[in-house]
């Protein structure tokens, strides 16, 4: 089952988070050569998505970064929106390691 966690950017600032992927005992997962992908959505049944940028920190101890560019963030209305993050690994086992609400704050600064 996924970890569910809330997350907060800020409209027009980098975001970046790190991820530890970990078994049912809570020990690091080894996720080398898996593939990776994380997406934000107004709602789970929108057409439209933002792509997060994820990238394996340490393959050995199960460590991602999802991150997202200023320039992609200031393009993102404020809101909640709901995301996740699916990993894949090289025999195609599909699975979702995190998900929740991300709160997009508004920018004053243009």
């Amino acid at each position: 089952m996924a970890g569910y966690v809330e997350l907060t950017i800020e409209q027009g600032a980098t975001f970046s988070t790190y991820i530890t992927v970990a078994d049912g005992a809570g020990e690091a997962s080894n996720i080398s050569g898996y593939s990776t992908s994380a997406q934000l959505r107004k709602s789970y049944y929108s057409s439209t998505a933002n792509n997060f940028t994820v990238t394996i920190v340490n393959a050995a101890a199960g460590n991602l970064s999802m991150a997202m560019s200023a320039s992609n963030t200031a393009n993102l209305t404020p809101g909640r929106y709901v995301y996740d993050l699916i990993i894949t690994s090289p025999s195609d086992v599909t699975t979702r390691v995190i998900e929740g609400i991300v709160n997009v704050l508004p920018s004053v600064t243009r």
